[in-house]
């Protein structure tokens, strides 16, 4: 195991920033991997069951295909985790067919075990991209689809916890929140990695993307010459990709409130607007505005404006409440 190094100039850290949401080609890249191997069984085991059925019902080329560019073990290409992919998947995958066909032949030809079949997407044939496209789309919507609310959720609260950290001690706060993963040591932000590597941003700042299914050690792109990227992963449970019970039996807060309204205090303690609030408890949008008024009125929660949307947070009052074994 080796060390993976970022050395941070004068001006990186101001230009340093979280991902807004999770980035579609990323966990499906990382996904693809967990589904090859048996890392983390303890958090991706049920996951990986339901994962495989599904994907068992699409064409075997898409299984294939999938496959070949994100193998269990080792590198796989740049190009299929692009930028422009946190902007949305169909624009994530746009970007994937679009990539110029010298970058597309050195970086597939680095796979190992290229079959033949693969031949006419290592030249860029018109055919086979539309085929890669159509295996990416399919492959988000039948395998990533089900689960991808949860990982809106699981993305949205790691932002929280980061945006406190950045409030509380500025971007030193920020990279320090990021351990035992990563370990800022200024100037230097380092993790375990697969090989040792050294990489100088030089001015270019840093993109951290946290990520559902990157394992223990972070990620980034092989080319040094891109963006800075990191892909660290997210604190999760076994059942994080199962929704939370509405219900509790001896919850006393939820006899309290109710159920509904008890889950909502409980994830304001963390911040968010209403949408972030309604993934994360798995309520309608509806039902989370009207239940978070209840709250507000209650003196439980507090709304703050936020541009053109509203930031929920639980009060001193709201917290304690919710702090209730």
């Amino acid at each position: 195991m080796g060390v993976l190094r970022l050395h941070f100039s004068s001006g990186d850290l101001g230009r340093t920033r979280v991902a807004c949401q999770p980035d579609p080609l990323w966990e499906l890249v990382m996904s693809a991997n967990l589904l090859g191997n048996r890392d983390g069984r303890a958090v991706f085991a049920a996951w990986r069951t339901e994962a495989r059925t599904r994907l068992e019902k699409l064409p075997r080329s898409v299984g294939q295909l999938i496959r070949l560019l994100a193998p269990p073990s080792g590198d796989f290409p740049d190009l299929l985790t692009p930028l422009a992919a946190q902007k949305g998947i169909e624009a994530g995958i746009d970007a994937v067919l679009s990539t110029r066909r010298r970058q597309l032949a050195r970086e597939l030809t680095a796979l190992s075990r290229i079959p033949s079949w693969a031949g006419p997407l290592i030249r860029g044939e018109l055919e086979a991209l539309t085929v890669l496209g159509q295996a990416l789309k399919d492959y988000f919507a039948h395998v990533m689809g089900p689960c991808w609310p949860r990982v809106q959720a699981q993305i949205e609260a790691d932002r929280v916890r980061r945006a406190r950290a950045f409030m509380a001690g500025g971007a030193d706060g920020l990279l320090d929140s990021l351990r035992p993963t990563l370990r800022w040591q200024s100037p230097v932000l380092e993790a375990d990695y697969p090989t040792d590597r050294d990489i100088h941003l030089d001015g270019r700042g840093l993109l951290l993307i946290p990520s559902v299914f990157c394992w223990r050690t972070p990620v980034t792109w092989i080319d040094p010459a891109l963006p800075p990227v990191v892909v660290y992963p997210v604190d999760r449970t076994p059942t994080w990709w199962t929704p939370e019970p509405t219900t509790r039996r001896t919850d006393p807060l939820a006899s309290l409130l109710g159920a509904t309204r008890a889950d909502l205090l409980r994830a304001a303690t963390d911040g968010g607007a209403s949408g972030e609030l309604a993934r994360r408890t798995g309520n309608s949008p509806a039902i989370t505005s009207y239940h978070l008024k209840v709250l507000r009125e209650a003196g439980l929660v507090i709304a703050l404006p936020d541009g053109p949307q509203i930031l929920y947070a639980a009060t001193p009052l709201g917290r304690g409440l919710a702090a209730m074994p």
